[in-house]
């Protein structure tokens, strides 16, 4: 008797690689338009910003007093808007990267297709620390260029002490923000929420901080997630009260890696 051959598709053996999720999840980022909005709101801000700083202290240098020019710190000035505005820009992409997903219930669809949780967070995380990286790289020199060409005779160079550190440290204090709000979008499953909890992180919790008696806020300043930014893109002076300038980006590291564990967790082990 002759042998009968199941006909059909061919099995599909092995598993899904990450590489494979990495190349659907950047596929994915791209064909959202509010990714695409939300980096354009970057730039605009972030350089924008910049440039109305360094072109307003230039207008007004000559009413600054003596103090305030010695003090001046022009590389963290024209960092100004993507160290300031950048992580809250930034913050809306990063739970939007999860949040969405969850609104429209799209997260059920792109679970069957791969079944691997853990690939697909560690995925989207490192598709959007990327993207976020490369792009607050690029719009930090472009700010610290356009900025010392408008303050003229009161800029700094790279070559200066601290300039370099500044650029690139201001670029990866956005990209942790950003992953701050990923993790915290994994935890929360809910986009209003997850930005409103970011905000009150980075900006609302040092303004209360600052409420505090003297004594308790040189205590609390140092393990502020926000201290990061402004100890990495200062280069003129320290402060007493905080860590060294790559301490306190290991300070917002730590709170990265704990909501990241944390979302990975839950990831894992709840309904989608």
């Amino acid at each position: 008797m002759a042998a009968v051959t199941a006909s059909g598709p061919a099995a599909v053996r092995g598993r899904a690689g990450l590489g494979g999720v990495i190349r659907s999840e950047l596929t994915k980022l791209k064909s959202v338009r509010s990714t695409w909005w939300t980096l354009l709101v970057l730039v605009l801000l972030s350089i924008g910003f910049s440039a109305l700083i360094c072109a307003v202290i230039k207008a007004n240098w000559h009413t600054m007093s003596a103090s305030d020019k010695a003090t001046f710190d022009a590389t963290s000035t024209s960092l100004g808007g993507i160290g300031f505005l950048g992580p809250l820009v930034i913050a809306v992409l990063g739970a939007l990267v999860i949040t969405s997903e969850y609104s429209t219930g799209m997260i059920r669809t792109s679970l069957t297709v791969m079944p691997r949780r853990s690939v697909m967070f560690a995925a989207k995380g490192v598709v959007f620390g990327l993207v976020t990286l490369v792009l607050a790289l690029v719009l930090s020199f472009l700010s610290f260029f356009i900025g010392q060409a408008l303050l003229g005779d009161h800029s700094a160079t790279l070559s200066h002490q601290g300039t370099m550190r500044a650029i690139v440290g201001t670029a990866i204090y956005v990209t942790l923000c950003g992953l701050l709000a990923y993790g915290i979008g994994v935890i929360l499953r809910h986009t209003a929420g997850t930005i409103t909890l970011v905000v009150g992180i980075l900006f609302v919790l040092p303004i209360i901080i600052n409420l505090f008696p003297s004594s308790w806020h040189n205590a609390i300043v140092r393990w502020l997630p926000t201290s990061a930014g402004d100890a990495i893109s200062t280069t003129v002076g320290t402060n007493d009260h905080m860590f060294s300038a790559w301490g306190e980006m290991a300070v917002l590291g730590v709170y990265v890696v704990i909501v990241l564990i944390a979302g990975a967790t839950l990831f894992r082990t709840r309904d989608a």
